[in-house]
């Protein structure tokens, strides 16, 4: 096995650590590449181009491009990963503005705080991705305060 095939195992494995079986196929098929750090560890991998996910450097999990984002959101049955905000919050969110207790109407009850998490309206259409603060029985319960830091929205440029 070359260092670039064991290199494709070991994300495709990672991410169906975090994001769940099939995960890894999904959001790492085509032509990979990776930009390495100094210490030749991954940082980001790139799939057809378009840079898919970056490696948390503190604990080795993914954080989503929007282009990763929505190739898990299309792979994950409702409500995997998902955090569905009211309307109010939408125009917000999708500039990629923090996502606040307050605004969030439903929320995968299996997460974790610190998860890697697809924000949705309504209708269930991707509108960000970013990182969980907060458990989910303490976003439903809380009236203020941020719920989860939006790294990227579908409107952010």
């Amino acid at each position: 096995m070359t260092k670039e095939e064991s290199r494709i195992k070991q994300v495709r494995t990672m991410a169906d650590y975090q994001f769940g079986k099939g995960c890894g196929n999904i959001l790492f098929s085509g032509e990979i590449t990776f930009k390495l750090s100094r210490t030749k560890r991954i940082r980001q991998i790139f799939s057809g181009g378009k840079r898919m996910a970056t490696v948390r450097a503190r604990d080795g999990m993914f954080t989503l491009s929007i282009e990763g984002a929505s190739l898990i959101h299309s792979h994950l049955p409702i409500p995997g990963y998902r955090v569905m905000m009211c309307e109010d919050a939408i125009p917000f969110v999708s500039k990629g503005k923090t996502a606040f207790a307050k605004h969030v109407e439903n929320i995968d009850p299996d997460l974790r705080a610190g998860d890697e998490v697809l924000l949705v309206d309504k209708q269930d259409n991707l509108i960000a991705t970013g990182q969980l603060l907060l458990a989910p029985e303490e976003v439903l319960a809380m009236q203020n305060g941020p719920a989860v830091d939006v790294r990227v929205g579908v409107d952010s440029s």
